[in-house]
C-alpha cells in the first residue's frame, strides 16, 4: 500500500484528526490495563469474538491521550478492516514508518487489533519492545494469541488478559441502571430483577445487550456462532470435518452444566475420540466454551475424570443449542460459572475453579481453591424458597465443607436470602442477582 493509502485507513481508527467512538466504558478492564502497560512488557489481550476487545482497545487509548500522551502518540491499526490485505510483518513495518514520519512520535504507543492474521507478529512484537521503540498492545480472538512457532520469544515478556461479554453489573451500567451502593440498589431492586431474565436469556454479548428487538438479538448470536466456528475454527485450522465440528459445538452447547466425558461423546456423537479432543481444543481456544476439571488431589484422577461444560456466554447456548424445555437450573449454573471465571481474571488471578464429586455421587458445583486452601463451596439453584432447594444440594454442601475442612459455604438461589444454621457449619442462601453484582 501507498503512504496516502496507508494513512486513509489509520486516520478511520486514530484519535489524530477526530473523536472516535469508543462505547461504554468498562473500566475495570482499562484500570487493570494501565497497570499492565508499567512494566516493559507487551500486552495481550484475547477472548471470544464480539466480546467488546477493539472498544477496550480504543478506551485505553482515549485514557492515555486524556492523560499522558498526545492523540499522535498513539497508533490503532484494526487488521479486521477489509482495506486491509497484507497481514506480513513487512506491513507492520510500512505503518510504523508512516506513522513516525507523519507524526514523530516520543512516545509510542502502538494497538493491534486482531493481530494474529500477521503471520510472525511476536518476533515484531519483542524487537520493538527490546528496542523501547514502542509500547505494544495486542489483541486476538484466541487464547493462542501466541503462536506455537514464535511463542517462545515473548517468555516472560508479555502479560495476558482474557476479556468476556458483560458481567451482570456491566449490562446494568448498558441498560443505564445504577447500582452503586444500597440505597440506589433498593430504589433498582424491581427493575434489576426484570433485566436479570433477559441477561440470563440473550447474554452478554455488548451488541446483543444494545439491541432491543428480540429477533435481532437471536439472529446476532447466530451470526456469532457461525463466525466463530467458520472464521475462527475452520478457516484457521482448515478443518475439513466441518459437520462434526458444528455438531459436537451444538452438542456441548445443549449440554451447558452437565458432565461430559470424551469416552461417553464418542458413543453418542459417533466421532472419534482423537477428534473430539483436538476439537474441543479448538473450542476453547476461541473461547466458544469452558471446561471444568473435578477437584483431586491427585493430577491423574483429576485428568480422566468428566468435565463440566460451560458456554462463555449463555444467550449463545440458548440461541444455539437444542432443548426441548428451558432448563433454568443449568443456566444460573452457566452463568454463575463465566463470572467466577471473569472474577479470577480481574481481581483473584490465583484463584482456580474445579467442581466437587465423591465416590458416593454427592456433588457441589463449585470448589474455589486459592493456593493450597479451598476458599469457598457453592451451589446453585433455581429455587425461591427454602423448602425448594433440595435435601440432596445441601447435604453434598455439607459434607464438602467438612472433609475439606471449608466454613465458607454459598447457595446461590433465583430469589431466596437467608442463612441456614446445622451445627457448625452456616450456610448462606444468596439471590442471584445480588450475588452477580456483589463485587
Amino acid at each position: 500500500m501507498k503512504e496516502e493509502e496507508i494513512l486513509d485507513v489509520l486516520k478511520d481508527w486514530n484519535f489524530w484528526v477526530k473523536e472516535i467512538d469508543v462505547g461504554i466504558k468498562r473500566e475495570k478492564y482499562v484500570e487493570l490495563l494501565e497497570k499492565f502497560l508499567k512494566p516493559n512488557v507487551i500486552v495481550c489481550i484475547s477472548g471470544i469474538r464480539r466480546s467488546g476487545k477493539s472498544f477496550i482497545l480504543k478506551q485505553l487509548a482515549k485514557d492515555l491521550i486524556q492523560r499522558e500522551v498526545r492523540s499522535e502518540e498513539t497508533l490503532i491499526v484494526n487488521f479486521d478492516d477489509k482495506r486491509i490485505n497484507d497481514y506480513s510483518t513487512m506491513f507492520l513495518d510500512e505503518v510504523y514508518e508512516v506513522f513516525q514520519k507523519n507524526f514523530s512520535p516520543s512516545k509510542p504507543y502502538v494497538f493491534l487489533d486482531e493481530v494474529h492474521k500477521v503471520q510472525g507478529w511476536e518476533k515484531w512484537a519483542r524487537t520493538m519492545n527490546e528496542l523501547h521503540k514502542a509500547k505494544i498492545i495486542v489483541s486476538g480472538s484466541t487464547s493462542k494469541l501466541i503462536s506455537k512457532d514464535y511463542g517462545t520469544l515473548l517468555t516472560g515478556r508479555h502479560l495476558d488478559l482474557t476479556v468476556y461479554p458483560l458481567s451482570f453489573s456491566e449490562f446494568l451500567k448498558f441498560k443505564n441502571i445504577k447500582a452503586r451502593n444500597m440505597l440506589e440498589l433498593l430504589e433498582n431492586r424491581i427493575r434489576i430483577r426484570r433485566l436479570l431474565d433477559e441477561y440470563v436469556k440473550y447474554g452478554g454479548f455488548p451488541e446483543v445487550v444494545m439491541t432491543d428487538e428480540e429477533n435481532v438479538k437471536t439472529r446476532l448470536l447466530e451470526d456469532y456462532f457461525d463466525d466463530i466456528i467458520s472464521r475462527d475454527i475452520i478457516q484457521r485450522h482448515e478443518i475439513r470435518k466441518a459437520d462434526e465440528l458444528i455438531n459436537l459445538a451444538k452438542f456441548y452447547l445443549t449440554n451447558v452444566s452437565n458432565l461430559i466425558s470424551f469416552s461417553s461423546l464418542e458413543k453418542k456423537t459417533r466421532i472419534t475420540n482423537d477428534t473430539i479432543k483436538v476439537f474441543t481444543s479448538f473450542l476453547e481456544e476461541v473461547y466458544l466454551i469452558k471446561m471444568v476439571k473435578r477437584f483431586s488431589t491427585k493430577v491423574l484422577e483429576q485428568e480422566k475424570a468428566p468435565r463440566k461444560v460451560y458456554c462463555n456466554d449463555i444467550g449463545l447456548s440458548n440461541v444455539v443449542g437444542f432443548r426441548l424445555s428451558e432448563n433454568f437450573g443449568n443456566a444460573v449454573e452457566n452463568i454463575v460459572a463465566i463470572e467466577l471465571l471473569r472474577r479470577k481474571e480481574l481481581s483473584s488471578p490465583s484463584m482456580e475453579i474445579f467442581y466437587w464429586r465423591d465416590y458416593q455421587q454427592n456433588e457441589v458445583d463449585f470448589l474455589v481453591k486459592e493456593g493450597t486452601k479451598v476458599k469457598q463451596l457453592i451451589q446453585t439453584t433455581y429455587a425461591s424458597g427454602r423448602d425448594e432447594i433440595e435435601k440432596r444440594e445441601l447435604r453434598s454442601l455439607l459434607k464438602a465443607g467438612r472433609e475439606l475442612n471449608c466454613n465458607d459455604l454459598l447457595i446461590i438461589t433465583w430469589n431466596y436470602d437467608d442463612e441456614m444454621k446445622f451445627d457448625s457449619k452456616t450456610v448462606k442462601c444468596i439471590p442471584l442477582w445480588r450475588w452477580l453484582i456483589s463485587m
